[in-house]
Parts: structure tokens; sequence; C-alpha cells
């Protein structure tokens, strides 16, 4: 971000309480978080459940910050503070709604091509990844960790600045309309649907109203430079491409597929001409369960510039061989997506497929780790819905392990009336991966377990606990150096401690 305090109290629709004294000086930074803050940036001051953000306007000046917005008057020695420091104070009805807006403002300041990226699961390594790939090329900026709602998408557009090149932002989302309001202010110029699955389906009642909601992206592309990049092995990632009326606002199509099934000349729609496109060949995993694959991508018209759009597309086939450096095959289809992407913005595959070797697994996606007993832990405990569960029990089968497997597997929320259905068929395909022991934790992993049992799992070889010192004691009943463990939950079953009692 590089506004004046002028700018933003226009943008945010504000007034001064403390006029700054140099209206035009540019503020360079955001943060809602006073610990964060550096000299020149704005402070946010949100009101939350347990702290408010008021409370530490003054701590943010004293750490140098040039401007503040509030809702509300600061405390008397925070107001005398931003006098006597010349820092601007700006009172806007609603600061969260600011944010939004100074996003809105910052995206037309932008020269960046914007890639706006979701789907039901791989959103967050996707993102990752892409910002990998791309920063071989370009200056990236990309959505932090998983702040991918109504704070964190502003929050990206604003750590772009005038040298950024691209802006990789990560769109999550609860209910129709969510996406299209995100869109609004971040204008992507590139979308991309990893796929659809069985995510919010407690909220949208079907996975074609979570196709249409994902939609919501594509629909957003701007006509005759937009591009959508789109998951051709997914036929509800299809159905919505379809809803967003792609052709008929000329915006240009790239399919994916990252299945090792594709035809020989990449992936293709029944009835459409042959378009950009990238796929996989010879699908396999080595022996520490990473994918290996030919990387295949035609229909680019040679190197084109970031942003740019070609009407034209070359159908020369390209392979290249690569490795992803995460486990599991279903990171064949992120890559790919991430491919399609780099290769439209003018990278050729053998950097992309350099870039893709190089990643690492983020903290508690399918991470690797150590534990103190010396067997092998898989942090995979920040999230979880079929989908992803599914993905991870076929990745940790796949796993070379000398010792027994103990999958550990908590409670998959949002799934209302679908919970039940989506719970016991994870345990009917955990029965089919090879495990050793299974522990369910919480309420509705009891269904995992029952899912599993009537699948044929061994019933003496699974254990039901209700917390995480209950996991830890029967694992430490039973680990030997040379096993492994998947840990796999929603965020809010707290199994990350499990993780934690294992390794420490």
């Amino acid at each position: 971000m590089r506004l004046n305090s002028k700018q933003i109290c226009e943008a945010t629709g504000g007034r001064f309480l403390a006029s700054p004294i140099d209206p035009s000086a540019l503020l360079t930074g955001m943060s809602w978080d006073s610990r964060r803050i550096q000299p020149g940036w704005l402070y946010v001051a949100l009101p939350g459940e347990r702290v408010d953000g008021h409370d530490f306007v003054e701590a943010a000046l004293r750490k140098g910050a040039a401007g503040a917005l509030v809702t509300e008057a600061p405390t008397g020695a925070a107001m005398t503070l931003a006098r006597e420091m010349g820092a601007a104070v700006i009172e806007v009805p609603n600061t969260a709604h600011a944010l939004t807006d100074l996003a809105r403002a910052w995206r037309g300041h932008l020269r960046a091509t914007v890639v706006g990226l979701t789907g039901s699961t791989g959103k967050t390594t996707t993102k990752n990844l892409l910002r990998d790939v791309l920063a071989r090329r370009f200056a990236v900026v990309a959505t932090e960790a998983n702040q991918n709602n109504e704070l964190g998408v502003p929050n990206t557009l604003l750590a772009a600045d005038p040298s950024t090149e691209v802006v990789v932002v990560e769109m999550g989302m609860r209910g129709q309309g969510q996406i299209a309001e995100l869109c609004s202010f971040v204008r992507p110029d590139v979308g991309v649907v990893t796929n659809v699955g069985e995510c919010h389906i407690e909220l949208l009642g079907s996975r074609e109203a979570i196709a249409q909601a994902k939609a919501e992206l594509l629909e957003a592309l701007p006509p005759g430079t937009g591009r959508a990049v789109v998951n051709a092995a997914d036929p509800l990632s299809l159905y919505g491409a379809d809803q967003a009326g792609l052709g008929a606002r000329a915006v240009a199509t790239v399919l994916f597929d990252g299945s090792g099934e594709a035809p020989a000349n990449g992936p293709q729609r029944e009835g459409a001409a042959l378009g950009p496109r990238v796929w996989a060949e010879g699908v396999a995993l080595d022996a520490e369960g990473r994918p290996a694959f030919t990387l295949c991508a035609a229909g680019f018209d040679g190197p084109a510039p970031a942003g740019g759009q070609d009407a034209l597309f070359a159908d020369i086939p390209e392979r290249c061989p690569c490795t992803v450096g995460l486990q599991g095959a279903h990171n064949v289809a992120n890559a790919c997506a991430v491919a399609a992407v780099a290769r439209s913005l003018g990278m050729g595959l053998p950097l992309i497929a350099e870039a893709l070797a190089a990643a690492v697994p983020e903290s508690g996606r399918q991470e690797m780790l150590r534990a103190r007993s010396g067997c092998t832990v898989v942090n995979d405990a920040y999230n979880a819905n079929p989908d992803s569960m599914r993905a991870s029990l076929a990745m940790f089968k796949a796993l070379p392990v000398a010792g027994a497997r103990y999958a550990v597997l908590g409670d998959m929320a949002e799934l209302g009336d679908y919970a039940e259905a989506c719970h016991r068929s994870v345990g009917a395909f955990a029965a089919g991966c090879g495990l050793d022991g299974l522990v369910c934790v919480g309420p509705l992993a009891a269904l995992i377990a029952e899912g599993a049992a009537e699948a044929g799992f061994p019933r003496d070889r699974m254990v039901r606990a209700n917390t995480v010192a209950d996991v830890l004691e029967v694992l430490d009943a039973r680990l030997e150096p040379e096993d492994a463990v998947l840990v796999k939950a929603s965020h809010s079953t707290g199994l990350s401690r499990v993780v934690e009692g294992l390794v420490n």
C-alpha cells in the first residue's frame, strides 16, 4: 500500500480526529496488530470479542504508526501522542468495512496481474505452490497462511506495492455471494478453481450449489482479457465453469488435469475446440510418497507477458519431467493448476518443474515430523473435509513405512445433515488403506469408526477417544520407532495438540 492520509480518508468515507502534519506523506503498510506495526504504517483498530483494537492505538503510535483508523476517539493520551507526532487519526463508521474500501482504492493503483484462487480442497497448498513457482520469475505477493476471508483478502491486496507483478489471492467462502463480494474489489485477471467437494455443504445444500458459489470467481473475470483455470478432471468444476458463461464473455479457459488419465493430447471438452491446457502423464510415487510424472502443456502461444492475453494458441505439446516436493498423488492436480497459471503468464515448463520440486509442506498440512519416540508423524491437523480426508489417507497408504500405520481421525465440521453419511464414507475408505490401528476422536468421528467396521475393518484395532490425553495414552502404549501416525481433523477439533504431544 502506498496511500497518503487524504486518500485514505476519502476512500473510507472518514473524517480526521487528528490531522496529519503532512497530508501528502505516503503510508507504506497496514496492520490491525499493533505488535506488527512498522514506522510509516497505518494501524486499523478492529473491535473483537476478547480485545478491542482501540485499546492499542497508543501502542501502535509509539511503534511509529503514521495513522490510525478508528470508530471512536481513542484515549486522551493516544490523541495527544498523535498530535505530537503529526500522525493522522481517522474516524470511520466501521473499520472492517474501511479495510475493504482501502483495498478497493489501492487495487486501482496496481499494475500487477491479480490471480484469484478458490476450491473445496487444496486452496492453501495450491496458493503456496503458485507463490513459489511464480516467484522464480515475478515479484509476487500472496495470501499469508490461510487468511482467505473478509479481512485477509483485503490485507493481501494492501500488502502489494507498485513493484509487485503478480498478486495471488486465496478466497474462502461460507455461502452464496461471498466470493462475488470479495471479487468486487479484488477484480481478478485470472481465476483458479481447484475442485468442488463437500466442504460447506451444510450451508449450501448440494455440491452443485457449491460449484455455483465457487464459479462466482469465474463470473468476475473481465470479458475479453480474463482467464479461467478449471479442473477438467472434476465434473462439478466444469459445471461451475458452464454456469459462469465464459464463452459468451470471451473469457479464455485453461483446462488442467492431474488425474494421470487425460487423453494423449490433453484434456478437452466435448464439442469444444482445443485450447490451452496442462496435464500429467505417467504419474507414480517415489519411495517417500512424492509424485513424479511428465508435466505436459499445449495451446500456449509462446512466452506471454504477465497479464497479457493471446487470441491464438499454438498447439504443439510440451513435455517435461516433474516431481513435487509434497507427499500424495492429489498434489499432482494442485501442481497442474499451478503450471496452468504459470504457463499462461509466460513461464516455461522446465522452470515451473524446478520450482515444484523444491516445494515444502506448510505446518499442519501433511507435514512430516519425527516424534520423541522415533516414529514418523504426518501432521495434517490444520483442517479437514471428506475429500481432503480421503486424499490424506491415500497418501498415507502410499507412504513407505517399515512398521505399523496408525490414523488419528477427528470430527469434520460444517457438514450439517450430510455429516453422518460423510463420516461413514470416510470410515469405509479408511478401511481399505492398510491401517494397523484407527483412533477416532469426537462424537462425529465415532461414525468414522462405524463406517470402517461396516467395511470390514477389525473392531479390535479401533479406539474411540474423547480427549487429546486419551489419544496420547493410546499411542504411547503402542508406538514403536518404525511406526507412522497420520493426524487429521477439522481445526476446531484441536488435534494439533496430539501432534504437539507426540513430538514434544
